[in-house]
């Protein structure tokens, strides 16, 4: 958390930053500046985030804010200290409840996952809030709900009420709303409050929620101010009544103590899955010679062991004692096109995995330097770039030293990739064969793999 000289100001400012009062720990960054729209509650809810966390004095490297997609999902950028986590639209409690799974199962459950969410959101990725209540992983959402799409235009969501007003319903939604809190019932959720953005004791509630152990949601309602004043009639105040015919209860709904947190209940269960922590591990047996961070690019046809042989290059890399990350593509059809995998290789630890200016290229087949081209891979080679390509593929003129080889037709199709990595390893030196023999030795396909080796080794 950050802390800053005293003021004597007790004001918040949604102009300037959140916190005129400069005297205070915040886990909000203090110059932050507030994107939202004049009067939006996405102010009050975020300042009453940044309260709960104060007041569970919580130790902010433990935080861990996973944002979704909208209005919500210029938040993140907000906070200082916590860890933050972008996501794409819908899934950020699929994220969440993943990176729950892995500390709790994993690790020492140390790590508070929180969700910040809008309705549209929360309707894009139902079925993974049902799963998260289900599962009752330790994740707390915060569900920023203004009943509409805010960030497009103002279009209607699954839970805009009947008869609501917005740029897709002008004359009235007539189709029933999404009760949030009914559903996660259903699905046996441990924690659920109703709130609105303008509620003095929002910030206690969702403090509850964040020391619940287990799922927890809490719905925060608030209103549009540039898309949801215009047309209706509903004001912040009667929030509760923007269902016709129904008064919302708001308060902390539901709360089972008595249920135990998936993360316990599994560590309970597979007592013997903690041993993986360490037994499943590689540990390195042989040295690198890798400068800095070197980006590897490997593309192929599908079916025929691309990412399996990048895969191999990973393991490699590991148990010489680097670190590694590989990262794939392929068409939604999985069988037929491309397949490409990019791995990154540093002897440190690696915060980018993205590959800007490729250091090997290796390209086996016709399919493979096809989604190159397209992707623009061979445009952003450079002189020093290693760029080993099948004999029978033709590339762009591009800069880099290119090597032309008999991959396909010497070690065919099914061998072409891990060929053509282990002749990117052998020209440039930075991993030894012997850790390649290693990992080959334990795959079903030891024998071909190993000849490869020693062809490869022993060729010129």
């Amino acid at each position: 958390m950050t802390e800053v000289p005293v003021s004597s100001s007790s004001s918040v400012s949604s102009s300037s930053g959140p916190l005129a009062n400069p005297g205070r720990k915040t886990f909000l960054k203090v110059d932050a500046k507030f994107p939202f729209c004049k009067g939006c509650g996405h102010h009050h809810i975020t300042r009453a985030l940044n309260e709960a966390l104060i007041k569970l004095d919580l130790n902010p490297e433990h935080v861990n804010i996973v944002s979704d997609i909208g209005c919500v999902g210029l938040i993140d950028a907000l906070f200082d200290k916590p860890h933050t986590f972008h996501t794409t639209h819908g899934r950020s409690t699929a994220f969440a409840a993943g990176i729950e799974i892995a500390d709790s199962v994993l690790a020492d459950s140390a790590l508070k996952n929180i969700v910040i969410i809008g309705d549209g959101g929360a309707m894009i990725g139902l079925l993974h809030l049902v799963n998260a209540a289900q599962l009752n992983v330790d994740v707390t959402v915060v569900l920023y709900n203004n009943f509409l799409f805010g960030m497009t235009g103002g279009q209607n969501s699954s839970f805009s009420p009947l008869e609501f007003v917005t740029a897709t319903t002008p004359k009235g939604n007539i189709i029933p709303p999404i009760d949030i809190i009914t559903l996660l019932e259903g699905a046996n959720a441990g924690f659920l409050a109703r709130k609105t953005a303008t509620d003095v004791d929002l910030e206690d509630t969702i403090a509850q929620a964040i020391a619940h152990p287990g799922f927890a949601l809490v719905e925060v309602l608030e209103l549009c101010t540039e898309y949801a004043v215009r047309g209706n009639t509903i004001r912040g105040n009667k929030l509760a009544e923007i269902y016709p015919g129904k008064v919302l209860e708001l308060g902390v709904v539901r709360k089972d103590a008595d249920r135990v947190a998936f993360g316990e209940v599994y560590r309970t269960k597979f007592p013997a899955q903690q041993s993986m922590k360490t037994s499943a591990a590689i540990t390195p047996r042989y040295e690198n010679s890798i400068e800095g961070k070197m980006g590897i690019v490997i593309a192929g046809t599908a079916g025929e062991r691309v990412q399996s042989s990048a895969y191999m290059l990973v393991e490699s890399a590991v148990l010489s004692g680097a670190n590694a990350t590989q990262k794939n593509d392929n068409p939604i059809t999985q069988g037929s096109g491309f397949s490409l995998s990019e791995v990154v290789l540093s002897r440190n630890e690696i915060f980018y995995t993205g590959i800007d200016v490729p250091d090997v290229v290796i390209a086996v087949s016709e399919d493979g330097v096809k989604e190159l081209t397209g992707q623009g891979v061979f445009q952003r080679t450079a002189a020093h770039s290693l760029i080993i390509v099948d004999e029978s593929v033709n590339i762009p003129k591009c800069p880099g030293r290119i090597l032309r080889e008999p991959l396909r037709r010497r070690y065919l199709p099914s061998g072409a990739a891990f060929a053509g990595v282990l002749k990117a390893m052998k020209v440039t030196g930075v991993l030894p064969m012997l850790a390649f023999q290693d990992i080959a030795a334990r795959q079903k396909r030891a024998a071909e793999l190993l000849s490869i080796i020693e062809h490869v080794v022993g060729g010129n």
